[in-house]
């Protein structure tokens, strides 16, 4: 038996399911999954010693790759002079004046510890500023584990929102609308349906966890529009987007200005942390100079605070967000000729660093669409891309990530090694 499964066979007997998430658990894949001893680059070693080129990233997070120099540089600085102290440090200042110079629509920002409790604390926020319960969400997109958040659709973009998880109070559920991403009728119907009640539009600008699906023309645009037609508040769910599609994000490449923000993954350079920002008269609503209590003691943690604005600081040097265009497009474009060659049903989405390849022949635009795909043949691919030295995020509903750390030769032994795991794949 290989180290990971007997680390994954212990693992079960103390961690709910072997993991600490639940998509780490590889279900559906029918494999252990990969215990991981170390990584540098873009590279991830195994507890076997098995190497793999590697397109997780942290699901986000090391846009620089594993270990960058400076990233580790930063963190040994940081630690050496203490780990939290419970009280301001220079360096929040440091990271909130690089945010809200980079991204366009925040004036201010509050530092947390993930992207659920930023997303959770910007609804909050939201509900406070308007006066409202309702929030309005979209079918596939995922804004952490929040009670509010974990809500599927039912029957329809009109149908009350339903508990998708035990645990999750039915009135809570009630409070929250569910309308179809890139619908804009469904959009309005729900508004229509239940005027003066949203507080908040909440969305990620381009989807990421029903796989990558980009928004339509001109639909965060209409989003816009409407949330200020019915008095809502806009907030961008950007912990995946954030620096990562762009510079300044989602809002800076589609040119649409929410009124919250909410960030995590890269700004934390692979440690824990997430943020919420947006205009300056919502964000003084916050505790201790509003009303609206929020608070944690690990918020602004020196460490993190350190990696992440040495990662920030690194990404503005060089072209990195032209170089790592070129990248993804280049791995992209090679997959489909791959594709295109062996006639497959296959269809790839890509925004900027983010894409995914999804097993079905259709446009995929929307949750239904992404649900349609053949996850059974998805499984069969993982499972030889794992054989053939690259590790893929293992759900089919989960974004590839690439990093600055992927040179050409990576991606040229990444489409080697797609090519004949789509074969097995098909056959």
């Amino acid at each position: 038996m290989d180290r990971s499964d007997q680390l994954y066979e212990d693992a079960k007997r103390y961690l709910p399911g072997g993991v600490n998430s639940p998509v780490r658990a590889f279900r559906g894949i029918d494999i252990a999954p990969r215990f991981i001893a170390e990584a540098h680059g873009c590279r991830l070693t195994d507890e076997d010693g098995r190497d793999y080129i590697d397109y997780i990233g942290a699901y986000g997070p090391l846009i620089l790759g594993h270990g960058h120099p400076r990233v580790l540089s930063a963190l040994e600085a940081a630690i050496k002079k203490g780990t939290a102290f419970g009280a301001p440090t220079a360096l929040e200042v440091e990271i909130a004046q690089k945010v809200t110079a980079l991204v366009p629509s925040v004036e201010m920002v509050r530092m947390v510890n993930s992207g659920t409790e930023a997303t959770m604390s910007a609804i909050r926020l939201a509900r406070a500023a308007t006066g409202r319960d309702g929030i309005l969400k979209f079918e596939g997109c995922y804004h952490g584990h929040a009670d509010s958040f974990l809500i599927q659709a039912g029957s329809g973009a009109l149908t009350m929102g339903v508990p998708d998880s035990p645990g999750v109070p039915e009135a809570l559920a009630a409070l929250t609308r569910v309308a179809r991403f890139n619908d804009l009728e469904s959009v309005e119907r729900v508004f229509e349906a239940a005027p003066d009640t949203i507080a908040a539009v909440i969305v990620e600008p381009v989807a990421g966890n029903m796989g990558v699906v980009p928004p339509a023309g001109g639909f965060i645009q209409w989003l816009r529009q409407l949330a200020d037609r019915f008095g809502a508040l806009l907030i961008f769910d950007e912990v995946m987007t954030g620096f990562r599609v762009s510079r300044g994000g989602a809002q800076e490449l589609y040119g649409v200005r929410p009124d919250l923000t909410t960030l995590g993954k890269v700004i934390g350079g692979g440690l824990p942390v997430g943020a919420y920002g947006g205009r300056r008269d919502l964000m003084e609503q916050i505790a201790p100079s509003g009303p609206v209590y929020q608070a944690g003691t690990l918020s602004g943690n020196p460490l993190a605070m350190s990696a992440g604005l040495a990662q920030l600081e690194q990404l503005e040097q060089a072209n990195s967000w032209e170089r790592l265009e070129t990248s993804s497009e280049q791995l992209a474009s090679g997959l489909m000729g791959i594709v295109e060659e062996l006639s497959l049903p296959l269809t790839l989405n890509r925004v900027g660093s983010m894409m995914t390849l999804f097993f079905t022949g259709g446009p995929v635009t929307d949750f239904a669409s992404a649900t349609g795909s053949d996850t059974k043949r998805h499984a069969r691919f993982f499972r030889a891309m794992i054989e053939n030295g690259v590790h893929l995020p293992p759900s089919q509903f989960e974004a590839w990530f690439v990093s600055l750390a992927h040179e050409p030769d990576d991606l040229g032994h990444t489409l080697d090694a797609a090519r004949k795991s789509l074969l097995t794949a098909f056959r």
